[in-house]
C-alpha cells in the first residue's frame, strides 16, 4: 500500500446517492463537494479548520459551476489542502479500492509505506511491506523519496506520489532515494518490478536462549488478517511452552487501529490502552478486559518505522510496565484517521482524533523512546532478524538475564 494514513480508526460512511432526475450535471457536482466539506465540518480534529471560516471555504467551492468529475476531485484536493492536514484527503476510485485492498492482506505495487513529513515536505519510507519488490530491493524505513521515474517528488502531494508509485504487476518504476550518510552525491537508483503482494502479517519462532524457551513474533502491519494470526500465534507458541517473548515491531507502520487494540488485549490483561480526544477536547479511553493469551515476560523491538498503531500497541505496554522497548525512537504519528466511502466510488480521509498513551504521552511528531536504545550497526535482512546477527533482538535477550535473573 502506497501511504499509511489508513493507519488509525477506520469508519466506513455510507451515502445515499446524490443524482436524482431532472438534476443539471453542475448540480450534482456542487452536491458532491458539499458532501464532502460536510463530513470534514462534522469530524476534523481542528476546531478552527486551520485557523479559517470554513463556512466561507464552502460558498467558495460550493458555488463553482464544475463541468466534469474531473473537475470537481480537482476543487475537493483543493479545498481539503487549505487544512494543511496531509493526512486529510480525497482518494479517487482507483486510490479509495487500493485502500480497501491493502487493509484485507492483498496489494499490488511495488509495497512501500509512504508519508510526507509535515516538517520538511520529504516523501518518507514509513516501512517497506515484508517481502514486497521494495524490500526485496533493499528500500530501508526513513529513505526519502526524492524521484520517481526521474520526476522530482519536491511539491507532489502524498496521492501524487502513491499515484506514480502505483501501476500492474510486471512493470517497472525507477524510484531516487536519498538516505541518511550516504556519501554518493546523486539519488540511489532503484529499477522496481511491480508485483501483487500477499501480506501475511504474522511470523514467529521459538528456540532455546540461555537455556529458556524464547518466542520470537515479528508483527508486519495491522491489516485484517493481524488478529486472528497473532492470536494463532500466541496460542501456538504457549503450547509449545514458550517461556517469554520478543515482538518485533520494526518496520511496522501501523493499520487498523481496533486491531492494535484487539492485540494489545491479547498481551495485557488490565490497564488502560490509549486516551483519544477529539476536537472538543473530549476524550475516551480504551481499556484492557481481562483476556491476556499470556503473562510471560516480554520485549518489544521498535525503530523509526515503528508507527501509529505499533506506537499505540508499544506505548499500551511500556506504561503499563507489561514491556520493556528495546531499539531507537519510533516514528511519531499520534492521529487517527477516519474514512468515509462516497456514492461514485471514491472516499475521503479525515483526521478526527489525537491519541496519547496510558500515562498522557502525545507521541505525534515525537515518538516513543524505547527503554534501551540500541542502534543497528548496518541493516539487516529480513533472514537476520531475530538471529544472532540482529544487535537489536541479542539486547532483548540479554536485558531479560538482567530483568528475569
Amino acid at each position: 500500500m502506497a501511504g499509511w494514513i489508513l493507519a488509525g480508526l477506520v469508519a466506513l460512511g455510507l451515502w445515499a446517492p446524490l443524482a436524482s432526475a431532472g438534476v443539471t450535471d453542475y448540480t450534482v457536482e456542487q452536491h458532491y463537494v458539499g458532501e464532502v466539506w460536510q463530513i470534514v465540518h462534522r469530524s476534523y480534529v481542528d476546531p478552527t479548520f486551520n485557523h479559517q471560516n470554513w463556512f466561507k471555504v464552502r460558498q467558495q467551492y460550493v458555488n463553482r459551476r464544475y463541468q466534469s468529475r474531473e473537475e470537481t476531485y480537482g476543487a475537493v484536493r483543493e479545498m481539503l489542502a487549505s487544512l494543511d492536514d496531509p493526512f486529510t484527503r480525497l482518494l479517487d476510485p482507483e486510490q479509495y479500492a487500493a485502500i480497501q485492498t491493502s487493509t484485507s492482506g492483498e496489494l499490488t505495487g511495488v509495497g512501500l509505506q509512504i508519508a510526507i513529513d509535515i516538517t520538511t515536505g520529504h516523501v518518507l519510507v514509513v516501512s517497506p511491506v515484508e517481502g514486497s519488490p521494495a524490500d526485496r530491493a533493499g528500500i530501508l524505513p526513513l529513505d526519502r523519496i526524492v524521484e520517481i521515474d526521474h520526476a522530482p517528488t519536491e511539491g507532489m502531494t502524498l496521492d501524487q506520489c502513491a499515484e506514480r508509485l502505483r501501476g500492474e504487476a510486471g512493470s517497472e518504476v525507477l524510484i531516487g532515494i536519498e538516505r541518511e550518510g550516504q556519501s554518493a552525491p546523486q539519488p540511489l537508483q532503484f529499477l522496481i518490478r511491480r508485483d501483487r503482494i500477499m501480506v501475511n502479517p504474522v511470523s514467529y519462532k521459538i528456540s532455546d536462549q540461555d537455556g529458556h524457551k524464547t518466542a520470537y513474533i515479528r508483527l508486519s502491519q495491522f491489516n485484517g488478517n493481524a488478529v486472528t494470526d497473532m492470536a494463532q500465534a500466541i496460542r501456538g507458541l504457549e503450547a509449545q511452552g514458550a517461556e517469554r517473548y520478543v515482538l518485533d515491531l520494526r518496520g511496522n507502520p501501523g493499520g487498523l487501529f481496533d486491531a492494535g487494540l484487539a492485540i494489545a488485549k491479547m498481551w495485557l490483561d488490565d490497564g488502560v490502552l490509549v486516551h483519544t480526544a477529539d476536537r472538543q477536547g473530549i476524550q475516551e479511553s480504551y481499556t484492557a478486559d481481562h483476556s491476556a493469551l499470556t503473562q510471560d515476560p516480554l520485549i518489544v523491538l521498535t525503530n523509526g518505522g515503528t508507527a501509529s498503531s505499533s506506537e499505540i500497541l508499544g506505548g499500551a505496554l511500556q506504561d503499563n510496565h507489561r514491556a520493556l522497548l528495546v531499539g531507537t525512537r519510533t516514528f511519531g504519528k499520534g492521529l487517527i484517521q477516519s474514512l468515509h466511502s462516497l456514492p461514485d466510488g471514491s472516499g475521503v480521509i479525515v483526521t478526527v482524533a489525537r491519541y496519547e498513551t496510558p500515562a498522557h504521552h502525545d507521541i505525534n511528531r515525537r515518538g516513543i523512546t524505547p527503554d534501551r536504545e540500541v542502534r543497528l550497526p548496518a541493516p539487516l535482512t529480513r533472514a537476520q532478524l531475530g538471529t544472532p546477527e540482529d544487535a537489536q533482538y541479542q539486547a532483548a535477550i540479554a536485558l531479560f538475564a538482567e530483568t528475569h535473573s
